[in-house]
């Protein structure tokens, strides 16, 4: 069966009509596209990836690179890219892909609901023979994100195999903001981190992270909310969050973005990355048959 017979079984089963409805997307590639009362949006089976989320009356919130490949594989450049079993790359294996694998691969439609004046979208992947080849352990990983006045993303995690599984988890969100030299990421002052582009050093955060060169920083203990200060479009967004302990900033600046190939040259100026993590030493524990949810929800309000 063809992907367009695909969408349209798809769309027959699980879409509302004037609501919800799964639709061809870029690429080709299976999406929901959601308009409700209080926002529209757009999630890709590919990856379980939101990508667009804007509430009522405001601008787009999520940034997407024009050069992104949009095909069966390969991670989505942009948006909400579901980063598991690690993150980064594979301490045991150099070979193995960044980020680890559910973010390139298919995910299954589980259920569209309306909730009042929100759309919550749920989709989930299972481990499979082609998981195993990476990671060894049986689990079911779900993507639950309402639509709404808030944008609210649940990661769930079920490990249904017989032993204990550790794992790192992200949502490794693109914020779209007007211009990243103007943007600040404010509530991580004092905070201890792992800084990625300097040896992986531990050091302390100093007032507000503002992006003047490649950043790739990995704050510890941050069960708390950051707010993305972008006066460039004259708004505030304020990341808060449950059962995540790390979060990432992360910006590639000019010539780590010269170097992707699905990122256009000058696209580092258009985005923040403030990811929702438990990664390094806040890697999850997960007993046989136990189940894990990380939540992220995102507000926008006037600068």
């Amino acid at each position: 069966m063809g992907t367009k017979e695909t969408i349209v079984e798809l769309n027959a089963e699980f879409g509302i009509a004037s609501v919800a409805r799964v639709v061809e997307g870029k690429g080709g590639l299976p999406k929901v596209e959601v308009t409700c009362t209080a926002a529209t949006g757009e999630m890709y089976l590919l990856g379980g990836e939101v990508t667009s989320w804007k509430p009522r009356g405001r601008e787009e919130t999520l940034f997407v690179s024009a050069a992104s490949k949009w095909e069966g594989g390969k991670a989505i450049r942009g948006g909400v890219p579901v980063c598991f079993p690690w993150f980064g790359n594979k301490a045991d294996d150099p070979k193995a892909p960044a980020h680890g694998f559910v973010r390139a691969k298919a995910w299954r439609l589980d259920s569209i609901e309306r909730k009042g004046d929100a759309v919550t979208v749920s989709m989930s992947i299972t481990s499979d023979e082609g998981t195993k080849k990476w990671w060894p352990a049986e689990f079911r990983l779900v993507q639950r994100t309402t639509f709404g006045a808030e944008l609210v993303m649940e990661l769930e995690m079920t490990n249904s195999g017989s032993a204990p599984q550790r794992f790192e988890e992200a949502l490794h969100t693109y914020f779209r903001v007007g211009d990243i030299t103007k943007a600040r990421v404010r509530g991580l002052d004092g905070i201890r981190y792992i800084d990625k582009t300097d040896g992986f050093r531990e050091k302390r955060q100093q007032g507000d992270v503002v992006i003047g060169k490649e950043t790739d920083n990995v704050y510890l203990d941050t069960a708390h909310a950051v707010e993305i200060e972008d006066p460039a479009m004259g708004r505030r967004i304020r990341v808060s969050k449950e059962n995540s302990l790390a979060t990432v900033v992360w910006n590639p600046w000019i010539e780590k973005a010269k170097a992707m190939s699905d990122m256009g040259d000058e696209e580092w100026r258009q985005f923040v990355c403030v990811e929702t993590c438990n990664v390094a030493k806040h890697a999850v524990g997960l007993e046989a048959g136990a189940q894990h949810r990380m939540r992220a929800a995102i507000t926008i309000s006037k600068f």
